[in-house]
């Protein structure tokens, strides 16, 4: 049984078939006749649809069938309050779950902001401290004066204008952990 993916075909043959029985239609009356009998407004519509399918079927197939999603970063931290109040806080992440093994045991968390996810964790092996994660954002002079507006007694970052990729806000979080955020140059 053929399927919405053959209407080309089918369009083809009942152009064939009309014009046997001396009925002329145009190639593009015959894909809107196709198009109406798969229960699509128009052949645009019938066409969007084929390009998804073809795009989802060639998934599966060679190096289409590897995609690499945006990374997770963790950072390593020692003390669940002043993580808190850092990433929450200061630099205005949600924090989107928590988890500990058992209640005395080491936690784990993820938080979010904008686009960008970071895993935060207490346990050793998880991350070095003293990592450094780039992240490339819009909004760069708004967010540094977002920061500094919270008046964080242990923090005024500044704009590096030199920075590598381009304006450079580093900001180091209470473990030794670094984030540069960048905005590119116009």
């Amino acid at each position: 049984m053929r399927d919405f993916r053959d209407a080309k075909l089918m369009a083809k043959s009942l152009r064939a078939a009309m014009d046997a029985r001396q009925v002329p239609l145009s190639h593009s009356e015959t894909l809107e006749i196709v198009a109406r009998q798969f229960g699509y407004d128009d052949w645009n519509v019938l066409a969007a649809k084929i390009g998804e399918t073809e795009s989802e079927s060639s998934a599966g197939k060679g190096e289409d069938a590897i995609r690499l999603k945006p990374g997770i970063p963790i950072l390593r931290i020692f003390d669940e309050a002043k993580a808190k109040e850092f990433y929450l806080g200061l630099l205005g992440f949600a924090l989107e779950w928590e988890h500990r093994f058992a209640p005395d045991l080491p936690l784990y968390m993820q938080v979010s902001r904008s686009g960008l996810t970071l895993h935060l964790s207490e346990h050793h092996g998880d991350a070095s401290p003293g990592s450094t994660v780039f992240v490339w954002m819009d909004g760069i002079d708004a967010y540094r004066a977002e920061l500094i507006g919270k008046h964080y007694s242990y923090s005024r970052p500044g704009i590096h204008e030199d920075g590598p990729g381009g304006r450079t806000l580093e900001v180091p979080d209470p473990f030794g952990n670094r984030i540069r955020f960048c905005e590119k140059r116009s």
